[in-house]
């Protein structure tokens, strides 16, 4: 018996003998390793660089002005006015954002092509006598050219002053920033461009910032009736991959008198600074389904004694008010193919904002298809149907005994084709 607990006492030690061994042998677990810390950007990586040309034909289906010296005219198209071949833009663009390190920022963005001719401000190779489609100022423009800083105040109170884009609408002057190659009613006729000024802008949390500034008016850098209008936005993050902006821009717009007759008054510039326009523009956009891209704007515009309404004199009411609606659908089919869908209206209550001095609704249905051909080469076709109310848009008429031909407001649509290709370079 004794000899079996000697044996069984040798075991055990044994066995505890070699396991004690073993854990010694084992090394300990590897600490986690630390996660490497993001290398802060440089001076020149801060830096964004943008730059493209672009090139188009347009279609025009419904015989608007087709023929001779003055081709196919797309009434109340923006960019795409006119039928046939147009270079519409090349653009170079350099910005620097402020941020902790270098607090300071600036940007700059040339651009020369067709359409540069109708993106002008006042001041800015565009006088006040100048009117759209401008066929005669320069084919180059300063689309931008600010300066900007951080101001150390909470999350960092950010300042720019000089010539920007304006905040309100969902689409853009760029092309490839857009769903779709021509641009709706609500960039053509209900908002402005670019302004003059200086904004605030201030990030309250992680889904609601500010910005606020004061501006020269629309597309204006000389101040034509020395007075300044007030621009802003309020931006909401509320979920994940679902944005909501709210746009606003009040102010007088009407030029000065004054700059055309020397003997009109002081009284009648205070006149004319009494005629406030405002518009208020709501933006929604949703990215969280895979591969698809949906937005709404909605855009609402009122001005004071339009000089256009005033001016024909059919009517007591002069103000002028505007308002329209475009929803956007585009999905992703692969890397290189996305088709695009815009559907929008526009009443123009009084008929300033398309000068057909009637109220008008417009409609307007485009479908696109785009397709990266080669790294930064992407091609586009486009269809577009515009439809109206009213006899807004131009066609080509003779009378019988053709001894008169010319174009009048006689159709109430309007069918086009485009085909586009632009080229990014960064």
């Amino acid at each position: 018996m004794r000899m079996t607990r000697s044996w069984l006492a040798a075991a055990l030690v044994a066995v505890l003998g070699s396991t004690v061994t073993a854990l010694a042998q084992t090394p300990p677990p590897a600490p986690e390793a630390k996660k490497e810390e993001e290398k802060p950007k440089t001076f020149w990586e801060e830096h964004k660089l943008f730059a493209y040309i672009e090139n188009s034909y347009t279609f025009n289906l419904s015989g608007a002005g087709r023929g001779g010296a003055t081709r196919g005219t797309n009434e109340l198209r923006f960019y795409d006015y006119h039928e046939g071949y147009t270079f519409n833009i090349a653009e170079f663009s350099i910005k620097k954002d402020p941020s902790e390190k270098y607090p300071f920022g600036y940007g700059l963005v040339v651009t020369s092509g067709i359409d540069s001719q109708k993106n002008h401000s006042f001041g800015i190779f565009r006088d006040e006598e100048d009117a759209f489609p401008f066929r005669n100022t320069e084919k180059f423009d300063l689309q931008e050219a600010y300066v900007s800083g951080m101001v150390p105040v909470g999350s960092g109170l950010t300042l720019k002053a000089g010539k920007f884009v304006t905040l309100l609408g969902y689409e853009v002057i760029e092309s490839p920033n857009n769903l779709n190659f021509s641009r709706g009613y609500l960039f053509t006729l209900a908002i402005p461009l670019t302004h003059t000024g200086g904004l605030a802008s201030y990030t309250f949390t992680d889904w609601f910032n500010m910005t606020a500034g004061v501006v020269l008016g629309w597309d204006d850098s000389k101040n034509v009736n020395d007075a300044v209008s007030y621009t802003g936005q309020f931006a909401f993050t509320p979920l994940k991959d679902f944005t909501a902006t709210l746009n606003w821009i009040a102010g007088p717009e009407q030029v000065d008198p004054r700059r055309f007759d020397e003997n009109v008054t002081r009284d009648s510039r205070r006149y004319v600074n009494a005629h406030q326009r405002y518009v208020l523009d709501f933006i929604l956009g949703y990215t969280g389904i895979k591969n698809l891209t949906l937005a709404l704007n909605v855009d609402y515009g009122h001005e004071q004694t339009e000089p256009f309404v005033r001016s024909l004199g059919t009517r007591q009411d002069h103000d002028a008010t505007w308002w329209g609606w475009a929803a956007y659908a585009a999905y992703d089919w692969t890397d290189n193919l996305r088709t695009s869908l815009r559907q929008e209206f526009f009443r123009d209550a009084a008929g300033a904002r398309t000068g057909s001095g009637l109220g008008t609704d417009l409609w307007s249905t485009t479908a696109t298809i785009q397709y990266k051909i080669w790294k930064g080469l992407v091609g586009r076709v486009e269809y577009r149907h515009d439809q109206s109310d009213e006899r807004v848009f131009r066609i080509r008429y003779s009378t019988p005994d053709r001894t008169t031909q010319g174009l009048l407001a006689r159709g109430k649509s309007l069918d086009t084709i485009s085909l586009s290709l632009y080229y990014s370079f960064f």
